[in-house]
């Protein structure tokens, strides 16, 4: 262990703080869309209307945090140009996230009774199809509720650990916007 060196994450940080967002929002955006194909596939769970809506940011901001990594990566002390890139990558991440949180937010709100969901997806079932046969209509429809948390754990569910893991997320990125766009800016200021 004694020729072994620590990862740098906090030279990183310092260098390179686009990188190390980045690759932290890659890889647990990642690790949290696995979990929720895990309870799916796995758990036999499925999702909600409202679970597949809060999928999407994960599914624009992992591959964009990818892209933002590679970039930092291959710039090194770059110009300002591509540094401001990389922060506006980061910042639509952000924003993505943020979003995600809010919507995770209101997706556990509704599974605790404390305001009323989609329609769609937590009211009363209006339109069976046009005619036909009710009874198959009836044994042939199969709806996730959006208003009962199919797990939980702690008290939470699924909607509540992905708003705080989607809120986290968008602090990681804006972190990384901030020190990313002020470091080409002192760059500059020399």
């Amino acid at each position: 262990m004694h020729g072994m060196q620590a990862f740098p994450i906090h030279a990183l940080s310092q260098t390179r703080p686009a990188v190390l967002a980045a690759a932290a929002i890659a890889g647990v955006g990642a690790a949290t869309i696995l979990g929720a194909y895990f309870f799916q596939y796995v758990m036999g769970l499925p999702p909600c209307p409202l679970c597949l809506e809060q999928r999407i940011a994960y599914y624009v901001s992992i591959p964009l945090a990818i892209i933002v990594a590679v970039g930092g990566g291959l710039g090194g002390a770059a110009a300002k140009g591509p540094r401001l890139l990389l922060a506006a990558g980061l910042g639509i991440i952000a924003l993505a996230m943020l979003g995600n949180a809010g919507l995770g937010t209101f997706h556990a709100g509704v599974e605790w009774k404390w305001w009323p969901g989609p329609q769609e997806c937590s009211g009363t079932v209006t339109d069976l199809g046009a005619g036909g046969d009710l009874l198959s209509s009836l044994n042939n429809l199969t709806i996730v509720r959006c208003d009962e948390a199919a797990w939980r754990f702690l008290g939470i569910s699924l909607a509540g650990y992905n708003a705080m893991i989607s809120l986290g997320l968008a602090a990681i990125a804006a972190w990384g916007a901030v020190r990313t766009a002020s470091d080409g800016r002192e760059r500059t200021d020399r």
